[in-house]
């Protein structure tokens, strides 16, 4: 039997809302559909950040992927990704061909991105956030996620391990900084991270990362400023 839906009347309050929105997702650029390969790499980046890329969304990008003789197998792709904790959303870029087949295993095509491939042009330096920041005036707890879009994310306390705060401009936590840190989230190579005691579990800026095994013992507990040189993160102690 059929069920009849109630007609719509202007008193009732409607049970969703669409809305644009702008979200800021993970993108794999794929050079060449090699299952090993990728999951051997995969597992090594899984090791050095385990909650990092834990349900992460993830767009796969074929600009950089030819067509084998085999053919792409996406659902294999799909799985291998989603083993690894990943959540893969869609597909952008690639031929018309490359589209499709990813599209029957039911990957949409996604927009394309105005930032450029790293393996096709150089990079570009994004323009200096100047919007104002967003202040955090109480602790952030384990499980907490906290973005700041188009400024600074200012946090008066500690960041708990386990939390996670991000920024499309600097990162400032006057605390511990025990979670994940990640400033110039839209690619501002010029962001930068200050805390009053660095404990991270990741700190990253314009997608440069580093691991809590990757700080040294020198710079563990003390005040730092980090920043990027020569594409590389450089830690440096603050004053106090």
């Amino acid at each position: 039997m059929l069920l009849k839906s109630s007609p719509l009347t202007s008193e009732e309050p409607p049970p969703f809302e669409l809305k644009a929105s702008l979200f800021t997702l993970t993108v794999l650029y794929l050079f060449k559909l090699d299952r090993v390969a990728i999951e051997r790499h995969l597992t090594e980046k899984i090791k050095q950040a385990p909650s990092f890329f834990n349900n992460t969304p993830v767009v796969i990008d074929l600009e950089g992927l030819h067509e084998s003789r085999e053919g792409v197998d996406f659902i294999a792709l799909y799985e291998l990704l989603r083993g690894c904790g990943m959540v893969p959303v869609g597909i952008r870029n690639g031929n018309p061909k490359l589209q499709a087949v990813a599209r029957l295993a039911g990957l949409p095509l996604l927009p394309e991105s105005r930032s450029a491939s790293p393996a096709r042009k150089p990079e570009q330096r994004a323009e200096p956030v100047s919007a104002r920041g967003l202040i955090v005036s109480h602790p952030v707890r384990s499980g907490q996620q906290i973005y700041a879009p188009n400024g600074d994310l200012i946090i008066l306390g500690t960041v708990s391990a386990g939390a996670e705060i991000m920024a499309d401009g600097h990162v400032h936590v006057y605390g511990l900084l025990r979670g994940r840190a990640q400033a110039g989230m839209k690619g501002d190579l010029e962001a930068r991270i200050f805390c009053q005691g660095l404990e991270a579990e990741l700190v990253s800026i314009a997608g440069r990362y580093r691991v809590s095994e990757q700080i040294g013992s020198g710079d563990w507990g003390k005040a730092a400023q980090i920043h990027l040189a020569d594409d590389r993160l450089i830690i440096e102690h603050l004053t106090r």
